[in-house]
């Protein structure tokens, strides 16, 4: 199957693509904030690279967050525009399965923790036991939530038994490395996945697609913000200070 990945939901901007003949190649610019001007042109210049073009593609794989609001608009948008003009579905993840499953690629085993800096002094993160099978439908012991790095370091507390510890990735593990690497047995990867790696989405992608599920409507797709975006909440704040004035 012919099948792009588009990840957006940190600052980095990363695309992948493969061919029925199993050809890939990725892409990721690191650091600029340029979504918009970023996206379309990386994955036009990879198509070419394997020599397909838009029409070829089977399938449209999205991280839907959650991430930074701008990049999680821009991503999924594209992604259900592209989709629609060729008639294709999407395969969605989020970014903290995406994070996980790339320890698990990694040969990582035991709890990992994937962190996605909030902004605000805040983190999305989730804690699972993964393996090198992927982290599969192990249990989370510490469901995806919106947390303070503090808050989180106090869960992670009696996670790290001595044999095995914590692996933290993620942008939001490397921004808090000080407070999480303050709880015993925590070990913050840096700078290796600090951002959820697109091949990684085409990999998980292509494995689901392989095994029968069937890509959904563009229609159907919403970002996973996990929190009210800033201009709503500022919004919110100055209206409250006003009728309490």
């Amino acid at each position: 199957m012919n099948l792009a990945a588009v990840e957006t939901a940190t600052e980095t901007v990363g695309v992948a693509v493969r061919t029925d003949a199993g050809v890939e190649a990725d892409l990721a610019l690191t650091g600029r904030r340029r979504h918009v001007e970023s996206l379309t042109p990386a994955l036009e210049h990879l198509l070419h690279q394997v020599g397909l073009r838009p029409r070829n593609l089977e399938a449209i794989a999205v991280d839907i967050g959650p991430g930074l609001f701008t990049g999680l608009r821009v991503g999924v948008a594209a992604a259900k525009a592209l989709a629609q003009a060729l008639g294709v579905g999407l395969v969605t993840a989020s970014s903290l399965e995406i994070l996980l499953a790339a320890a698990a690629e990694a040969g990582h085993h035991g709890p990992v923790c994937a962190a996605v800096d909030a902004r605000r002094g805040e983190l999305f993160a989730v804690v699972r036991d993964v393996d090198t099978g992927g982290p599969g439908a192990a249990s989370d012991l510490i469901a995806p939530a919106l947390l303070a790095p503090d808050a989180l370091a106090a869960a992670l507390y009696g996670l790290a038994p001595a044999e095995r510890g914590v692996l933290a990735v993620g942008d939001g593990a490397q921004r808090y490395v000080h407070v999480l690497e303050a709880v015993p047995g925590v070990e913050v990867v840096a700078p290796a996945l600090s951002y959820p790696p697109p091949s990684t989405l085409l990999t998980m992608a292509r494995t689901r697609l392989d095994a029968g599920e069937a890509p959904v409507p563009a229609a159907a797709v919403v970002p996973l913000y996990m929190r009210e975006a800033d201009a709503t909440s500022n919004f919110a704040q100055a209206d409250r200070a006003g009728r309490d004035g």
